[in-house]
Formats: structure tokens, sequence, C-alpha cells
């Protein structure tokens, strides 16, 4: 395979988003109804998924005509899904089970590294110390509002660290944690594809903590690897967009399984 070579075979954009979005609905359909007996072998099927929407997160800030716009539409989709949740548990409740979820968090923070790096570098190119600093400055300001929470959870000031988190995206409260940085790891290498596999390989590796025994058991997160399937027969194509139907899906789907399961009696 030639590096990003596009051809018209293979998967486009929009049949990996499909493939993602799939997956995402197996692994969330076990998340609301493992309580009431779906089988564990279901949360298999969205390891990969994060990983998918990373990648797909690396072409979407690389050939959007507005980054800032797509930047902004991936912190609004945070806001909602943050609100939405608390929204949603407020009327209806699965006993101690916490609706948590929101990718948009992984996204955003790794979106915005991937502008500060691109900012450094054209600092770097034009020479310009005060741009390069400025990138610095953007990739840092999610650790240190990470670093804030942390510090206003020690300090008990605990209502202000949830209005920060529910105000700012970090990756102290990222579903990912610093996992989430594969996506501007494979940013750095977005000129060929076989080196973005092989970090997410290597990302798979780190997650097992080199304790091979609890596979497939209480660590199923390396099982992220797979995603090198789809993406490696992606063929660069766009393919159709229906944008609006997958920010739209993701808090929807989520939504709508935990109301399902709290109308069928499911206690978490």
């Amino acid at each position: 395979m030639t590096d990003m070579a596009t051809n018209k075979r293979g998967l486009t954009n929009f049949d990996i988003k499909v493939l993602g979005i799939t997956l995402m609905f197996i692994d969330h359909f076990h998340e609301m109804f493992a309580a009431a007996g779906a089988p564990n072998w279901l949360d298999w099927f969205g390891r990969p998924v994060a990983t998918i929407f990373m990648f797909l997160s690396v072409e979407g800030f690389t050939h959007t005509h507005n980054q800032k716009r797509y930047l902004s539409r991936l912190l609004i989709g945070f806001w909602v899904m943050g609100v939405g949740n608390l929204v949603v548990q407020h009327f209806f409740s699965m006993g101690n089970f916490g609706l948590i979820n929101n990718i948009f968090s992984d996204l955003f923070i790794g979106v915005l590294t991937m502008y500060g790096i691109q900012t450094i570098a054209d600092g770097h190119r034009t020479r310009r110390i005060g741009q390069s600093i400025l990138g610095i400055v953007i990739i840092l300001i999610p650790l240190v509002f990470g670093g804030l929470i942390l510090f206003l959870m020690g300090s008990h000031a605990g209502l202000f660290s949830k209005v920060v988190m529910l105000a700012v995206p970090t990756p102290i409260t990222a579903e990912n944690s610093f996992f989430l940085y594969l996506g501007p790891l494979m940013y750095l290498l977005r000129k060929n594809r076989n080196w973005q596999l092989l970090a997410i390989a290597v990302f798979a590796l780190l997650s097992t903590g080199f304790n091979f025994s609890q596979l497939l058991t209480t660590n199923t997160q390396w099982l992220m690897v797979l995603a090198v399937i789809p993406l490696a027969m992606y063929n660069g194509k766009l393919g159709r967009s229906m944008k609006g139907f997958f920010y739209a899906f993701y808090p929807l789907h989520i939504w709508g399984l935990y109301i399902i399961a709290v109308l069928l009696g499911v206690k978490g």
C-alpha cells in the first residue's frame, strides 16, 4: 500500500463512520443493559471505536475549510452532551449508574492539540517565535484546566470543580484520559498510513499495562488494535456527508438506550 494513496476501492470516510457508529451502538447497548444480562463480549465491539473516530478527526481537521468552526462544533457537542447527561439523569435514574459518556471531550482536546501543533509549525516556518509560543499555550490549556480540577477537588471546592468539568474538556475527565493523544500522534504521522497504524498498535500494547493475564476479561481496551483493519482499507475518499446525522446520533442513541433501560427496570 502506498503512503496515503487514494483509490476507488476500499472504504470511504462515510463507510468508516457508519462502521464506527454501528460498533458504538453495540458497545453502549452492553453498557446500558449489562446489569440485565447483556453478555460481556459485546464490550469488545466498542474497543476500536474511539480510535476510529480519532483517526477521522485527523482527516476532518486536515481537510476542513474552517478549522476553528470544526473545533467549535466539537466544543458545542461537548457542552450539549454534558448538560444533556445531567438533564436525562434528573428525570431518569438507574441506581448508581452514572451517565458520563462524552467522546466530544476527547475529540476536542485532540483536535485542539493538532491546532496547537500546526500553530507551532507555522511559527517555526515563518520564524515568528510568538506564534510558536501561542501554539504551546494552546496545547497546554486542557492540561492546565485538568490540574485546576484536581486542585479544586483536593480543596473541597466540589461544586466549582463540577462547573469547570462541564465547561472545559480536559484529559483528566475525558473518556480515554491521556490515551486521547493518540489522535494528535496520528496527525503528526498523517503522511504515512503505515506509521499511523503502528502507533495504534503501540497504544494498544500500552493499554494492557503489560499484564497479559487479564486480556478479554477485566482489560479489553487492547482490542482497539482492531481499528487498524478498516483504517488500512481507507481510500481517502469522503463519500456521503450526512454530517448532522453523525453529530446527533452520538448523544441521541446514548440517551435513548439509557431511558429505555430505566423504563424496563434495569438497575445499575
